[in-house]
């Protein structure tokens, strides 16, 4: 009998069989917001849209993802201040220029600094293997020079990825990336020269998907946030978890939105209480890593 492609990355495994353990402290819950930093090419390339674009130079779209960097993550970077959350910031590269001080804000909140490609003009997962491997080595090296220090995890322009995107960032020496939303709890995954961590990044609880594609509003993505972590509490009683929430600044950082999202935190600040560790994704890794599962 014939048996699908498969990806031969990790096996299969359900999270009810697996064996137990805490997050650090005892916790139960893992949190983390993924606060995605990003920059767009004018007149041309990839770019998630308000409305459907016209012909390039397309202003309307660039204009309102470009709100994102100049308005909707300062704002958001309050929020998270008010309520005391920590956030992986997932950055293009490139925005160091495009966006002077914008991640060196977050970074002075004590905040992680992740790898995402250099731009989410484009995609990285369509390149050869030669180009891909230059793109990587090109926002790491920025980033690198930029924080002091290497970071430790990658998310794909668009989730994007090729058939050996794992195998090239293990050997760029990443300790895990977030593009695989096949899991509530890490996983090892195979590659060519070694392993890499699957660290849990969410498409449902992502405003991408909610708000531009499904088209869903801030109240409905906020109540999504809530319910999610009502029963993902509850849960994490009988299994340990990883809950992310997928952000940006053009979308979360209006001000009709935002007043949705501060709910959201409220309402996980006060029903949490210690059994939720607030971290980042690269603590998670951390802390798995540790474990020796």
């Amino acid at each position: 009998m014939p048996r699908l492609p498969h990806h031969g990355r990790y096996a299969y495994s359900a999270i009810t069989d697996r064996p137990d353990f805490d997050w650090p402290g005892g916790r139960r819950l893992a949190v983390y917001l993924g606060m995605n930093l990003e920059c767009f090419a004018f007149g041309e390339g990839l770019g998630a849209e308000l409305a459907p674009g016209g012909p390039q130079p397309d202003v309307l779209n660039y204009a309102w993802r470009d709100y994102g960097n100049r308005v909707g993550a300062p704002r958001m970077l309050e929020l998270f201040d008010r309520h005391g959350v920590p956030a992986t910031v997932l950055a293009n590269a490139w925005l160091y220029d495009e966006a002077p001080g914008l991640v060196e804000a977050f970074r002075a909140r004590g905040d992680e600094i992740a790898g995402h490609g250099r731009t989410n003009a484009e995609r990285q997962g369509v390149l050869a293997e030669s180009e891909e491997r230059a793109l990587i080595e090109e926002a790491t090296r920025i980033l690198t020079a930029r924080e002091g220090r290497a970071p430790k995890g990658w998310l794909g322009p668009w989730i994007s990825q090729s058939a050996v995107t794992p195998d090239l960032l293990q050997e760029a020496g990443y300790d895990y990336l977030l593009d695989w939303c096949h899991d509530d709890q890490p996983v090892w995954m195979a590659t060519r020269s070694g392993r890499i961590l699957s660290v849990p990044y969410p498409q449902e609880l992502n405003d991408i998907p909610q708000i531009v594609g499904r088209k869903r509003e801030g109240a409905e993505f906020a109540d999504m946030i809530c319910d999610a972590f009502d029963v993902m509490l509850e849960e994490s009683a009988r299994r340990p978890l990883v809950m992310g929430i997928a952000l940006h600044g053009y979308l979360m950082g209006h001000p009709h939105r935002l007043k949705h999202l501060d709910r959201a935190l409220g309402h996980m600040r006060e029903r949490g209480g210690d059994a939720v560790w607030w971290t980042t994704a690269g603590a998670i890794n951390d802390a798995w890593r540790g474990l020796g599962l």
